[in-house]
């Protein structure tokens, strides 16, 4: 059989994708050093050819094949459109990715992707990518980083899940929801409901309710009721809490992404029954994984009433 011919090793790893500011570089940096410490042999691939100060290492940069100044300057065009044309010069010269990618076989994989949200709900370069990497026989999941801070304005969490939804739908690969920066929420204000709410994405009409106290949102009860139909009908988009500094949290955002990209269930590391299990039905991953969070969101809420109390 000829060389070329012969079926790719299978791959594991994760597109980390999102909005700007999310923390996606940030991630996958603390995720790198997380699995290292499990003993996988990991690299990070920067996908993001704005990117020009990756704060870690990086075993493969797309800034060798582009860069977002480079194409502006030539082509006139401005950041959005740049970025676009860079994602779409990826997709033409697939095959320099494919050769690249090589070298790193045998690694989990962390693709640090560009935060520009229309790559994700509707155009098509990237997910023309993560498609050619499946046929590569890579098994990549979605981890969809989303700021923490949106849970404490209700419009513009419901915009936050129909988002959420839409990247769902079109990138077309497992996927899990993160709600990033966990351990900055109680600085962003006080939230209207529990945290196991917004991270299980429970009955919207409450958020309606609440949004309906608003003078501004009051015009607009009837539009906000029907976005809340369509994602209550698909019923697909729930977050897993993260705070990059917490081992605990890393390990659940792990088991949460080992379980969609099949990983847990592979023969590269020595794993008990009862893991496998846990991963399998993970009747207690998001109980316990938000449940940890919510207590020392509201134990930092106490502190901070009992603190104007003791100005009082």
């Amino acid at each position: 059989m000829a060389e070329d011919s012969r079926p790719s090793p299978l791959a594991f790893g994760q597109v980390v994708i999102g909005p700007p500011g999310s923390g996606k570089s940030t991630y996958c940096q603390a995720m790198r050093e997380f699995l290292a410490r499990l003993g996988r042999r990991v690299a990070v691939v920067n996908l993001d050819p704005a990117n020009e100060a990756v704060p870690g290492p990086c075993a493969l940069d797309i800034g060798e094949l582009v860069t977002l100044p480079d194409v502006m300057g030539s082509l006139g065009l401005g950041p959005n459109g740049g970025l676009l044309y860079c994602m779409e010069y990826l997709e033409a010269n697939s095959d320099w990715l494919q050769e690249r990618l090589r070298g790193l076989r045998g690694h989990y994989l962390l693709f640090d992707c560009p935060g520009q949200v229309e790559l994700y709900t509707h155009h098509q370069a990237l997910k023309n990518v993560f498609a050619q990497l499946a046929k590569w026989n890579f098994r990549l999941a979605a981890v969809h980083l989303v700021d923490s801070h949106y849970c404490t304005d209700p419009g513009k969490f419901i915009s936050v899940l129909c988002t959420s939804l839409s990247t769902m739908l079109h990138v077309e690969l497992p996927h899990v929801n993160v709600l990033s920066k966990m351990d900055l929420i109680e600085h962003y204000g006080k939230l209207a409901f529990n945290l196991d709410y917004y991270t299980e994405v429970l009955d919207l009409s409450y958020l309606v309710d609440h949004l309906a106290s608003d003078p501004f949102f009051r015009n607009f009860r009837r539009l906000n009721e029907k976005l809340v139909e369509v994602i209550e009908d698909y019923s697909l988009v729930s977050f897993v809490p993260l705070n990059v500094q917490d081992k605990q949290s890393m390990r659940q955002v792990l088991q949460a992404v080992d379980k969609a990209n099949g990983y847990s269930f592979g023969d590269r590391e020595q794993r008990s029954l009862e893991a496998l299990m846990s991963a399998a039905v993970g009747a207690d991953f998001h109980f316990s994984s938000t449940l940890a969070v919510q207590e020392k969101y509201v134990q930092s809420q106490d502190k901070a009433v009992e603190e104007e109390v003791m100005d009082l």
